[in-house]
């Protein structure tokens, strides 16, 4: 069974401005396992396209299904978690309660969450900073524990934007490993502007540009496609080739 399914969704905002088209009758599947990234230059469409794949956001056309489900359905819902571009991680609580608020606005028991939050706290590496307030943690740390609290419920689908954002290379790394980890019994979707991560990372790659999908296919899949050496200028071939012709 497919961890997401889009058939030909399309989304319109309507503003005083007029009609903006965000998503334009995409469509792609996700496998239940590993890393799917989803690539895209600023207004390509994804935020709009994750959403709609949350439940949040209602499409105008086409269809949306998570593990064969409507994914505005309840227990849908608790099958996916989402690690956001701007942490979720409230500094003023303990790593311990950041991650045991996650998991009981997943619905799981007091105990279950407590239990739950110990064995994340430790598969991420802050197993001795549990007790210690979030906002005493290092960027790194801070990135690991909003991971983790997208983790800590065993989401069948894991929503991660940007997770890597303003980290140094080895704070990057350390993550990329948990990921992984998270991507072997999980389906991961993952958004990031760093193109060595998600050539590094990914399984599979779709391209957005104008609120279409232009490619899609492994990173050696998408250089062949444009014909690019590297994975930089083949991204810059499929989404927008305007501005690679500019800087030659």
């Amino acid at each position: 069974m497919l961890a997401l399914e889009l058939k030909d969704v399309k989304k319109t905002f309507r503003s005083r401005r007029g009609e903006v088209v965000a998503v334009d009758g995409v469509s792609l599947e996700v496998a239940e396992r590993g890393i799917f990234g989803l690539l895209g230059m600023n207004g390509a469409g994804k935020s709009t396209l994750i959403g709609i794949s949350r439940g949040l956001i209602r499409p105008d056309g086409g269809t949306a299904r998570v593990f064969g489900g409507d994914p505005t359905d309840a227990a849908v819902r608790r099958l996916v978690n989402v690690s956001p571009q701007e942490t979720a991680v409230a500094p003023m609580l303990t790593v311990g309660e950041n991650l045991e608020f996650s998991a009981r606005a997943y619905g799981m028991t007091r105990s279950d969450a407590r239990d739950a939050a110990r064995r994340m706290a430790e598969s991420i590496g802050l197993g001795d900073r549990v007790g210690d307030r979030a906002g005493r943690l290092s960027g790194g740390m801070m990135r690991r524990l909003s991971v983790g609290m997208a983790a800590v419920t065993s989401p069948k689908l894991v929503f991660l934007d940007e997770p890597t954002f303003g980290l140094d290379v080895v704070c990057r790394r350390g993550l990329w490993r948990y990921i992984r980890e998270t991507a072997e019994s999980a389906a991961v979707v993952l958004t990031t502007h760093y193109l060595e991560e998600a050539e590094a990372l990914c399984d599979r790659i779709a391209v957005m540009a104008g609120g279409r999908i232009v490619a899609v296919g492994s990173a050696a899949e998408l250089k062949e496609k444009s014909g690019a050496e590297n994975f930089e200028d083949a991204f810059l071939r499929l989404a927008g080739e305007e501005l690679y012709d500019e800087e030659k």
